[in-house]
């Protein structure tokens, strides 16, 4: 349905290709020390090896992302107009043209903006079939670390413990890439192309462009057509999704504290850039549900940070015991309601 090979041809062309100059930072043996460094301070141990740190430009990143998206995206579409009789073929040939435009301008845009990258497909394979990647997306690396006014090998190190820490995380616990698989499976199953043709035609009631705008300022676009199993299941992900991002925030930021001397300023860097977007562009962000991963990012490094000051490293770590210890969104904002559910005892202050 999905014209995989236009899409990626889309993205390349939204995303460009600038002429960069190689770093001179070893990435492998950077990615290596940092991968002790985190291990070192996590406590989780990895099972499996470390994949290899990898540079890539615009176009290895976008070719590499359309095979997962590929793999996600391929069974649910392939549903798309079932039960609509002789219009099956006319809607599949519609909604394939948008669905392709919209892969190839998503990709497009993801790929100038996003530094590095833990690389798992995670539905219907594992890591032995597929093994996970590590890139380093070079163009924009080198465009983030002139606009930060940074020192190569310093904003490098410190981008690479939030990668590693992703890589860490699935490599060291089991659990983790199966669980989140069977969130993706579940919604997946019910993914389904709604068409009301009645509806279609139209016009909008005051309350559909109420919730059109509330969903948009939410970067929620999903919760306009999910059921309400859909929804807790979209919920249990994001809280997942917060936990892995928040954690690997915290761990770049308290494992660099000792080795970069100017982390405070390219944290602060980091945050005006993630929020300094023209306004089509934050527009697009909101519609494409970036958005909410920034949230995630705040939301879950608040988290990890407050759990970690309460109670230490340890006590963090039990959010890797088991699926049923992740925090829920509520607790996400309440980390103390969190420490007294999976009963981990606060230290005592001084």
């Amino acid at each position: 349905m999905v014209d995989w090979f236009l899409a990626q041809r889309l993205a390349r062309s939204v995303a460009g290709e600038p002429e960069t100059r190689p770093p001179r930072t070893d990435l492998r043996a950077l990615a290596d020390d940092s991968a002790e460094r985190v291990i070192a301070y996590t406590g989780l141990t990895p099972a499996s090896a470390l994949p290899s740190a990898e540079w890539v430009g615009r176009a290895e990143w976008i070719a590499a992302n359309v095979g997962s998206m590929r793999t996600l995206l391929d069974p649910p579409l392939s549903r798309v107009g079932q039960g609509l009789g002789p219009t099956r073929h006319a809607v599949r040939l519609g909604a394939g043209v948008v669905l392709t435009a919209e892969v190839g301008v998503l990709l497009g845009f993801l790929a100038q903006r996003v530094l590095g990258q833990y690389e798992l497909v995670l539905l219907d394979t594992t890591p032995e079939d597929r093994p996970p990647r590590l890139l380093f997306v070079l163009p924009n690396l080198a465009a983030a670390c002139r606009a930060f006014g940074a020192k190569e090998r310093e904003f490098l190190r410190w981008v690479a413990l939030h990668e590693v820490t992703h890589a860490v995380q699935f490599a060291g616990v089991p659990w983790l890439q199966p669980h989140m698989a069977a969130m993706v499976r579940e919604l997946l199953s019910h993914a389904e192309l709604r068409i009301d043709a009645r509806r279609a035609l139209r016009i909008p009631s005051s309350d559909d462009l109420k919730r059109l705008a509330t969903a948009v300022r939410s970067g929620d676009i999903f919760s306009l057509v999910a059921s309400e199993q859909e929804r807790a299941t979209l919920e249990r992900m994001q809280a997942t999704m917060a936990v892995l991002e928040g954690h690997a925030e915290h761990v770049m930021d308290a494992v660099g504290a000792p080795l970069l001397p100017s982390l405070p300023k390219l944290r602060a860097a980091l945050e005006a850039r993630r929020r300094s977007q023209s306004a089509p562009a934050r527009l697009l962000a909101r519609l494409l549900g970036l958005e909410l991963k920034l949230r995630q990012y705040e939301q879950g490094k608040r988290f990890c940070d407050a759990v970690v000051r309460e109670a230490g490293v340890p006590a963090l770590n039990r959010v890797w015991s088991r699926p049923e210890l992740l925090p829920s969104n509520a607790e996400l904002d309440a980390p103390h309601r969190w420490l007294e559910r999976t009963s981990v005892p606060r230290r005592l202050s001084a």
